[in-house]
């Protein structure tokens, strides 16, 4: 009779698996309204962290409005430099003058979806979930291409 034998890693991963450590949900494709699903429900955006150098509302500029906060989530959050992981992903709460919320901006970093643009997704969004423009963005892909160094990301310089 043959022995059929389990490595302790393979075990240790099932069990994890099994527990609910594991990942909960996979990320999205290049869609906006599937990206809305993940970031509000699936991964919550409002449970990711900041940049040491970019927390709390600070001021911002046009066309994002006078204020915004910055939540990137644990792939970007672990980014050592440029270019930055695919599945990275920063969402930009947009605030008016009096510091009330007006939209949500996203940067999601997606393998292949466009190489001209660091491969970026862009889109922006209602409070209720609305995407306006979506995808490859060329007022998005324009404005940060200023800094194509630091993969496009404005607000934190990557080392």
């Amino acid at each position: 009779m043959k022995k059929v034998g389990i490595s302790v890693l393979a075990l240790t991963a099932l069990m994890i698996l099994f527990m609910g450590f594991g990942p909960t949900s996979e990320m999205p494709g290049p869609d906006a309204a599937a990206i809305w699903e993940y970031i509000t429900k699936e991964s919550p955006y409002k449970e990711w962290g900041f940049w040491n150098d970019h927390k709390d509302i600070l001021s911002g500029n046009s066309p994002h409005g006078p204020f915004h906060r910055v939540y990137v989530n644990e792939v970007l959050l672990k980014a050592d430099g440029a270019p930055v992981p695919y599945g990275s992903i920063q969402v930009k709460e947009s605030f008016d003058s009096n510091k009330k919320p007006t939209a949500l901006t996203v940067m999601y970093k997606i393998e292949g979806f466009n190489p001209e643009g660091g491969d970026w997704f862009w889109a922006r969004y209602t409070l209720e979930g609305k995407a306006g423009p979506a995808g490859k963005v060329q007022g998005c892909i324009g404005c940060h291409a200023v800094k194509a160094g630091n993969d496009y990301i404005l607000v934190h310089d990557l080392k």
